[in-house]
């Protein structure tokens, strides 16, 4: 009896975790864009969301930001500002909130919106309806973030 009332806390508190996920098109933003509420009510990963950060498949954003911390890895992008200093620039809500979707700050960015999965067109059908990033994702490259000060 006592292992099956811990694997019912164990799906109780999983399925509470996951229901803490906010859908893309219930993101809030605040006046000035940012994202105050957590994605996943999971704190970010800061390790991963430097992978997430420098993967050509995922975040990509090496493409378009230089990043001293990275300078081992080739072809910083000029495009964006740099990111060295970004969290003394930026809040973490700040920072959800350009990744979630940066145009809602700046509107004439080529930056894309890392978690939006409607309102613009995806050239392959596969892509349909999908953000790039996932809720976790985007809160690991913000806790990734914000240890480049």
């Amino acid at each position: 009896m006592k292992r099956t009332s811990v694997m019912l806390a164990v799906m109780v508190f999983a399925s509470s975790a996951y229901a803490a996920e906010i859908s893309p098109s219930d993101v809030v933003f605040n006046e000035d864009a940012a994202v105050a509420e957590s994605l996943t009510g999971t704190p970010g990963d800061a390790a991963n969301g430097r992978k997430v950060f420098m993967n050509r498949k995922k975040g990509n954003c090496l493409a378009c930001h230089q990043n001293a911390d990275m300078a081992d890895q080739q072809f910083h992008g000029e495009v964006g500002p740099s990111l060295d200093g970004v969290a003394e620039r930026y809040s973490e809500a700040e920072l959800r909130g350009l990744l979630t979707n940066s145009k809602k700050r700046f509107p004439d960015t080529i930056m894309p919106a890392f978690y939006r999965a409607d309102g613009f067109t995806r050239p392959l059908k596969k892509f349909a309806g999908k953000t790039i990033l996932s809720a976790q994702e985007v809160e690991d490259v913000v806790a990734y973030l914000l240890t480049l000060k």
